[in-house]
């Protein structure tokens, strides 16, 4: 006979621990991954040295940006001392002499030090300068000037970078607390909210799903994070949202959906997450930005639809916010799957057709279905 999804599920998620899975992406977007023994993690992270400042943390950019300014003034300062002692400027000479030193006002390697920050800055005091009296210096001052210039582009970019990636975007795209399972237009759907919390427009969004759950394949392989793509529309282009208002967005559970074969009492002891994406375009940016979250089977309320947000006020619309997180209950949800729902409403069809021919009044079937009633006969 069939194999049940409970069955299913129970069985792989007893080969793990017995106990429910962590959540592998957080409410709020983030992969509680971790990553152990890599291999050439640090050589392979200084290749790409824009993209590991980028992504670390803002202390850490700042801690870099001073090292590196910091570092680079002492070097040079040492450059200049170095120069100015081997010719010999920190040495008394008599005014007779006409002593003509390689960098003026310097007496030792504080004076060095600051002639070199005020090289690199350009900050040009006036009081200490190179003289022609040792071409070497010349030669250090162009090459300070060339590398400060090399210094200051990568960092100010670094930190524009991060100051402008559009990761933080994700934080006014908000995702309900639950996602729901109820009727729609007569077939069973699962259904999440998305809102934008900005005026300002997420360009091309569109949106995505996965169900992530242990498998055992038929040789025994064991897969502790099989991915399945949940469809959301995309051959109808239905993925695609004009997200100026908050919208819910509806996965058709029919035979081509992971969860066909999932009822009521099922859900509520399975051990399986979906993980939603949204993706877009930042329209002041134009960068793509990604919004993350999910849901553990335990979040996703079997029966409920959403209440509404959106409302007429004048010659407005109007969003309630503090109503998207809010479902109420309908009770003539039916608790069987969409698999025994489309089966019992396909006898029913099958039943009222042949009645039909006997007898002209059809009792069986009306415009408004009880699928309650149906999938009691079937459970």
């Amino acid at each position: 006979g069939q194999i049940s999804f409970h069955n299913i599920f129970s069985r792989e998620t007893q080969l793990i621990t017995g106990r429910l899975r962590r959540r592998f992406v957080k409410k709020n977007g983030q992969c509680n991954v971790v990553f152990n023994n890599m291999e050439d993690k640090p050589r392979r992270y200084l290749a790409d040295i824009f993209t590991t400042c980028v992504d670390i943390r803002w202390r850490y950019l700042l801690l870099i940006f001073t090292t590196t300014f910091l570092l680079s003034w002492l070097l040079f300062g040492l450059v200049f001392w170095a120069v100015a002692l081997a010719h010999g400027d920190f040495n008394l000479h008599l005014p007779q002499e006409e002593w003509k030193p390689c960098i003026l006002h310097i007496q030792g390697f504080v004076g060095a030090f600051l002639f070199s920050i005020e090289t690199q800055t350009t900050i040009g005091y006036g009081f200490r300068c190179v003289t022609e009296e040792c071409p070497v210096a010349v030669l250090t001052v162009v090459i300070q000037s060339i590398i400060g210039c090399i210094i200051d582009s990568f960092m100010i970019g670094t930190i524009m970078a991060k100051m402008v990636r559009p990761k933080k975007r994700a934080q006014t795209l908000l995702f309900s607390h639950h996602a729901v399972i109820a009727l729609r237009d007569g077939k069973l759907c699962l259904m999440w909210r998305l809102g934008n919390m900005r005026k300002s427009h997420i360009v091309e969004a569109h949106v995505r799903a996965q169900l992530i759950r242990p498998h055992v394949t038929a040789e025994g392989e064991y897969l502790p994070l099989e991915q399945t793509d949940i469809d959301v529309g995309y051959d109808e282009g239905l993925d695609r949202l004009f997200l100026v208002s908050p919208l819910v967005v509806v996965h058709e559970i029919n035979k081509s959906s992971p969860l066909y074969s999932l009822n009521r009492v099922d859900l509520q002891k399975q051990d399986f997450e979906i993980v939603v994406i949204l993706e877009g375009m930042v329209e002041a940016t134009a960068m793509t930005t990604q919004a993350r979250s999910s849901y553990l089977a335990r979040e996703i309320l079997w029966g409920h639809r959403f209440e509404p947000v959106v409302f007429e006020k004048g010659n407005r619309y109007q969003v309630d916010y503090s109503r998207f997180h809010k479902t109420y209950e309908v009770p003539s949800t039916p608790h069987c799957s969409a698999r025994e729902l489309s089966r019992r409403k396909g006898r029913s069809s099958q039943s009222s057709s042949s009645s039909s021919k006997t007898n002209k009044t059809v009792l069986f079937l009306t415009s408004s279905v009880d699928y309650v009633s149906v999938c009691d006969l079937v459970l």
